[in-house]
């Protein structure tokens, strides 16, 4: 029969097990921001700051985890054949996973008809920041330039290939290793300051829009985030479950990361953190650091899922009847400028607009309808799109034979 002193302790371990959790940490402090956000609009949107410094302190890893992780990578992997087929398989996977979620956001919203509701209910916000620049192409020099995460991609898959033919390339990979031991030691101790990033970003988010604003649109918000998790449990799971991997012990898994994502309405939040975790999961160095940062530029299935809908939406709220040709021009407009979706604040709009202006027949003008229910939707696009990267890593991984082991113990704790 166990002693009280034995019940005692294991309750006082339970307690320092949870009070130390991390995860714990942030949980607490969106519940606050929501309250603060809500009974204190004026506080909350002051937080912004707190959410924006953190996701910059965040950003100052992002550039040197890929750049290491990649050349470690390639350079250990002895065989560039490898390299090649990791990239076009992932980008292949890319491309197939996210027209998938492009359609399944037309399907929902054909079915469930979100914007067959009253326009004179709706907050007309000023959208001409994006409508004024929807008459530009997409260009893929222009989303390069633009966006940093996928330049440091193309810059370590150079070094790493070089690498493996410079004479000193041992002495190089040990200083590389050292490096990347530092610099994971600093993401470690920032990563403490979690809470009070998604405080502030939560917070804000709340005070700025206000949670009055999801009424006229609940539809639509309850669309998105069923499409998104029919999309993650459906599709993504269904892959994962042909590897004998259940959907629900990788969210467990990431669920702190989640919550960041969730608290920052930023994937990139959790960049970091992600490429630790899967290689501690048991994914290669190599197919980490090849697939989530091309993942990040490349596979946005929230956004590909919002996108979509959106576009429907928009045709619904003004009785514009789309072909079945017109769908599949979408869908494949879409296709293309989905990409230009990443990393750029408002730049969702902005394809949005581009689309809508390419079709000639939905008004531009409808994207005033999204603005002031946008954000609270950019946490379900952010949190699909981290759960689509971590899914698209395991699975090249498995197809590489590069997978050691399922090990979903906590990884930054150490």
């Amino acid at each position: 029969m166990p002693s009280p002193n034995s019940s005692s302790n294991t309750k006082k371990s339970l307690f320092k097990t949870v009070v130390t959790n991390l995860t714990f940490w942030v949980l607490i402090s969106i519940i606050v921001g929501v309250v603060l956000g809500h009974f204190s609009p004026e506080n909350g949107v002051k937080m912004e700051v707190l959410g924006k410094k953190f996701i910059q302190l965040i950003s100052v890893f992002i550039g040197p985890i890929i750049f290491l992780t990649i050349v470690l990578g390639i350079s250990g992997m002895g065989n560039l054949k490898k390299v090649g087929r990791i990239g076009i398989k992932a980008l292949t996977y890319f491309e197939v996973v996210s027209t998938v979620a492009l359609a399944i956001g037309v399907t929902v919203a054909y079915v469930f008809k979100p914007g067959k509701i009253d326009k004179s209910s709706l907050t007309f916000g000023d959208a001409s920041q994006y409508t004024n620049g929807a008459a530009e192409h997409f260009s893929w020099m222009k989303f390069f330039l633009s966006n940093f995460t996928l330049q440091v991609l193309l810059a370590a898959i150079i070094c790493g290939i070089a690498l493996n033919f410079y004479k000193k390339r041992e002495q190089t990979i040990l200083v590389l290793e050292r490096a990347s031991k530092v610099v994971f030691f600093g993401l470690k101790y920032v990563m403490y300051l979690a809470p009070i990033g998604a405080f502030g970003g939560m917070a804000y988010t709340i005070g700025k829009f206000g949670l009055a604003t999801l009424i006229p649109l609940g539809k639509l918000m309850l669309c998105v985030y069923l499409t998104m998790a029919l999309f993650v449990f459906l599709i993504l799971g269904s892959m994962l479950r042909y590897y004998k991997i259940s959907i629900l012990s990788i969210l467990k898994y990431i669920k702190e990361e989640l919550l960041l994502v969730l608290g920052t309405s930023s994937s990139e939040a959790a960049l970091p953190s992600i490429m630790v975790k899967l290689e501690r999961m048991g994914c290669s160095k190599s197919v980490v650091g090849l697939v989530i940062p091309t993942g990040y530029s490349f596979n946005l299935d929230g956004t590909s899922i919002y996108l979509s809908m959106s576009v429907i939406f928009i045709a619904q709220l003004y009785d514009v009847h789309l072909s079945f040709f017109e769908i599949m021009t979408v869908i494949g407009i879409l296709m293309i400028t989905s990409k230009g979706a990443a990393g750029v604040t408002g730049s969702g709009f902005i394809v949005l607009a581009s689309t809508l202006t390419a079709l000639h027949k939905i008004p531009v003008e409808g994207l005033a309808f999204l603005l002031g229910v946008d954000k609270f939707m950019s946490e379900a696009r952010a949190i699909t799109n981290l759960i689509g990267n971590t899914v698209a890593t395991i699975i090249i991984s498995k197809t590489e034979r590069d997978f050691t082991e399922l090990n979903l113990n906590p990884v930054l704790e150490e």
